[in-house]
């Protein structure tokens, strides 16, 4: 399912900008469907505009009901009725998305132990480690989550130790109990701090088991990082 918001609060109407020759909501639905992993793909939103975009081209949209704090929340009221085992979150946002790092994910639910996955990669330029648009998590030896932040975590105190800074990439798997519970926990307070929805799992209790996946391109959350998804998609220009 791809949650999707239209008046996102750092760059409005985001989802509906032109990359390339499709809205950036498109490129997404499009990139998902390819991957070919999916009994269905389904658009959930609640921006008319947004449900005509992808219908009219021959996807599946739902509009969602109610009001929805995180694209959880949203995903979650379109799951409840279906009878589904393991619902995968594509955001909106990340019209890059590939099929190998999508099958990685779903193989975390081989442990039954993990309730909920997602994804992360290796964050290389200071930059981008500094950048509060930037997600870090710190995961534990299992690879399950410890925290998730937009300020630099580790704090590199000792310059002389080796760290590698991981970017939370938004793509989450759920087991649908654990959606489902999500939407009857209230708002956590650091969840509410930080703007990072899957620390109202930690909050309560739920890691995160997190894989490694190469470079899944450019989140769009800001007018640059159109620019840069745009020179990703036709490096010519």
């Amino acid at each position: 399912m791809i949650p999707a918001r239209y008046a996102a609060t750092r760059f409005p109407a985001k989802l509906m900008q032109l990359l390339g020759d499709k809205t950036v909501i498109r490129q997404t639905y499009d990139a998902t469907v390819a991957t070919a992993l999916f009994d269905d793909v389904i658009v959930v939103t609640d921006s008319d505009i947004i449900y005509h975009e992808i219908t009219s081209h021959g996807g599946k949209a739902m509009m969602s009901k109610k009001e929805h704090e995180s694209g959880s929340d949203r995903i979650a009221e379109a799951a409840e009725g279906m009878n589904v085992d393991i619902i995968v979150n594509v955001q909106g946002d990340t019209p890059f998305v590939k099929r190998e790092p999508l099958e990685k994910l779903l193989r975390q639910f081989d442990d039954p132990s993990v309730q909920v996955a997602s994804m992360m990669q290796v964050l290389t330029k200071q930059w981008e480690i500094d950048d509060p648009n930037f997600v870090k998590v710190a995961v534990d030896k299992n690879m399950n989550s410890l925290f998730f932040s937009r300020s630099v975590i580790p704090y590199l105190r000792d310059k002389n130790i080796p760290v590698t800074y991981y970017e939370h990439i938004g793509v989450y798997a759920f087991r649908k109990k654990a959606l489902i519970d999500f939407t009857q926990w209230p708002v956590t307070p650091l969840e509410a701090a930080e703007k990072v929805e899957c620390l109202r799992y930690l909050e309560n209790g739920i890691s995160l088991r997190m894989i490694v996946v190469d470079y899944m391109g450019v989140e769009i959350d800001t007018p640059e990082d159109l620019q840069k998804a745009s020179k990703l998609l036709s490096p010519g220009l």
